[in-house]
C-alpha cells in the first residue's frame, strides 16, 4: 500500500520514506501497467481534442494549452483534425467513443450540433460558435464583443473608411457572421457623430480564411479609387496577408493604412509592423474547457454552462497613428 500510495502521488507517505520508494523504483526499472490500473478505473486517462485544421496558428496554439491543462491533471490529449466538415467532427465523437476516450472538446465549425444526442451522456464539451442543444457544455470567443471593441479602436487613431475583410453575409451562427456584426454595430454607433463611412464596397469577401486570401484582398483594398484609412480583417491569418498584399502595391502599415487582426497568433507580435489584435485568453479558454470536461467525466457536473471567453484588446504598430500621413482619414 505505501509503494502504491507512493507511485501514485497519494498523500500520507513521509518524504524519507517516499525517497526510499522512488530509489527502488527506479533500481528495479519499475512501470506502472497503466492498462491495468485504467480497466481498474473505468478510464483511459486520455481525452480528445478535434480540431478543424492542425497548420493553423490558432488551433495550435490552443491545442498546445490543452495539452498542457490535461497533463497538469494527470490526462493525455488525443488530436483529431476534422477538417473543417461536419462529416470531420461527427467522426471525431464517433473514433472517441469507439477508442474509450475519457471524453471530447470539439471546435466545430459545421456540424449541426443539435445531432449530438448521438453521443449520449458521453462527456463533450465544444468550442465554438454552433449552436447547440441544451445540456451540451460550450465555450465561445468573444466575437461580436471583440469586433466592436477593434472598429472602435481604429476610430479612435482617426480612422473613417474602415475596410472589413471577412466572409460573405450569412444568417448562420459563426465567427464570420458575428465578427462582421460587431464591425457593423460599432459603424452604426460611432458613425453618425463621428462621420464613419461604412458604403457596402468597404465589405472585401474572401471565401478561404487563409493568407493567400488575405494578400488578395489587400491587393483588392489597394486598388480601390480612394485608399481606406483602416482594416479590420476577421483574423490575423487574414491581417497578415493583407499587409503583405498592401506591401505588394507600395502601401506601407501603418503610415498609409492602419490594419488590427482577431486571434493574437503567435506571429502578430513579431511581424513587421506588429499586428494589432483581439486578444482572446486563450489559456482560460484551455482551462475551462479541461474542467468543464473533467466534471463530466467524473459525473460532478451540475446543468450545462455556456460561456465566453474574456479578452483585450492589443495595441501594437499597425494602427500607430503617430506615423499616420499628415492629411489622410
Amino acid at each position: 500500500m505505501t509503494v502504491s500510495n507512493v507511485v501514485n502521488g497519494r498523500p500520507g507517505v513521509s518524504e524519507a520514506v517516499r525517497r526510499r520508494v522512488l530509489e527502488h523504483v527506479g533500481a528495479t526499472g519499475y512501470r506502472m501497467n497503466v492498462a491495468a490500473r485504467n480497466l481498474r478505473s473505468g478510464r483511459s486517462g486520455v481525452i480528445g481534442l478535434a480540431v478543424p485544421e492542425l497548420d493553423r496558428s490558432y488551433f495550435a496554439q490552443l491545442g498546445a494549452y490543452i495539452t498542457a491543462e490535461a497533463k497538469s491533471r494527470g490526462y493525455r490529449v488525443a488530436v483529431e483534425e476534422t477538417g473543417a466538415a461536419a462529416a470531420g467532427e461527427s467522426a471525431a465523437i464517433e473514433l472517441s467513443q469507439a477508442l474509450q476516450y475519457d471524453g471530447l472538446i470539439l471546435s466545430s465549425v459545421e456540424m449541426d450540433l443539435t445531432s449530438i444526442s448521438a453521443a449520449g451522456t458521453f462527456p463533450l464539451v465544444v468550442l465554438g460558435e454552433r449552436e447547440g442543444p441544451e445540456g451540451l457544455d460550450h465555450i465561445r470567443l468573444p466575437n461580436r464583443e471583440g469586433a466592436r471593441a477593434v472598429v472602435t479602436h481604429l476610430v479612435a487613431q482617426g480612422a473613417r473608411r474602415i475596410v472589413y475583410v471577412g466572409g460573405p453575409d450569412s444568417s448562420e451562427v459563426n465567427i464570420r457572421s458575428l465578427r462582421l456584426a460587431g464591425y457593423r454595430d460599432a459603424i452604426e454607433q460611432l458613425g453618425p457623430a463621428q462621420g464613419i463611412e461604412a458604403p457596402s464596397e468597404l465589405h472585401v469577401r474572401i471565401d478561404e480564411m487563409t493568407m493567400a486570401a488575405g494578400r488578395a484582398a489587400g491587393h483588392q483594398v489597394a486598388s480601390m479609387p480612394q485608399l481606406p484609412s483602416a482594416i479590420f480583417a476577421i483574423t490575423d491569418t487574414i491581417a497578415i496577408g493583407v499587409v503583405r498584399g498592401l506591401r505588394d502595391c507600395g502601401i506601407r502599415v501603418p503610415q498609409d493604412i492602419l490594419v488590427a487582426g482577431f486571434d493574437d497568433i503567435p506571429e502578430s507580435q513579431f511581424m513587421t509592423p506588429s499586428l494589432t489584435t483581439i486578444t482572446p485568453d486563450h489559456q482560460w479558454t484551455a482551462r475551462r474547457a479541461v474542467e468543464l470536461l473533467l466534471e463530466r467525466v467524473a459525473g460532478t457536473a451540475g446543468e450545462a454552462r455556456g460561456e465566453t471567453a474574456p479578452f483585450v484588446l492589443t495595441p501594437r504598430e499597425s494602427t500607430d497613428k503617430a506615423q499616420r500621413q499628415p492629411g489622410r482619414q
